[in-house]
């Protein structure tokens, strides 16, 4: 089971790095939640990413995937909840008195598992990533290396396993920005507003997208 050759991981391996590389929602969403509220937030975001990636691996090697692949309905309805979550992430930002980066601890310290929750939910309300993990990981199946689901599973574990090498140095980067930062009231002000307008935009974006 799961015998591949070096030309295959050489393949895989190549792809997930670039893909992991590459500017998108989910790296919006943990870079903003790394510079709105240090690193504890960015890796909050970053586990709740993980996690909805995980659940889009799980329903890829379950097939669900391919519902909204070919289902114009399931997948609209999946695009406007995954957007209106998104926008009103947004407009809370825009809301925000900037509190995020004031140096009071006690009463501004981000909390872990509200963050972590909202990037569960960022990453699994986008339909754009099920039908991806649905087009990219049947390519590397190959035929007698074991059943179809299981080698869909061990590939889209994979490429979050890569994302675990690639995105922690980038919320280490962010944090140390952010520290900088946060003993001034007015740069935490535009922070919170510039978090709040990638949210409304990825929502907007997320909107606006075809099957």
């Amino acid at each position: 089971m799961f015998t591949y050759s070096l030309l295959h991981w050489t393949t895989f391996l190549t792809a997930a790095v670039l893909l992991n590389l590459s500017p998108g929602p989910d790296i919006a969403f943990i870079l903003g939640q790394t510079v709105r509220g240090g690193k504890k937030s960015g890796f909050a975001a970053m586990l709740g990413i993980w996690t909805g990636a995980f659940g889009h691996v799980l329903m890829a090697a379950a097939g669900l995937s391919a519902i909204l692949a070919t289902s114009a309905f399931a997948f609209s309805v999946v695009k406007w909840v995954g957007a209106g979550y998104l926008i009103w992430l947004g407009i809370s930002a825009l809301r925000s008195s900037g509190g995020s980066f004031v140096s009071d601890k006690v009463k501004t310290s981000p909390k872990f598992f509200p963050i972590y929750k909202q990037g569960a939910i960022v990453g699994l309300l986008n339909p754009k990533v099920a039908i991806f993990f649905l087009a990219f990981l049947p390519q590397f199946v190959v035929e007698g290396a074991g059943p179809i689901w299981a080698q869909l599973f061990l590939h889209g574990s994979l490429i979050i396993l890569v994302a675990a090498f690639i995105e922690p140095p980038l919320v280490l980067a962010g944090g140390k920005l952010t520290n900088k930062l946060r003993n001034n009231p007015k740069i935490g002000l535009w922070m919170d507003r510039s978090l709040g307008a990638i949210f409304i935009g990825l929502g907007i974006r997320l909107a606006l997208e075809e099957r």
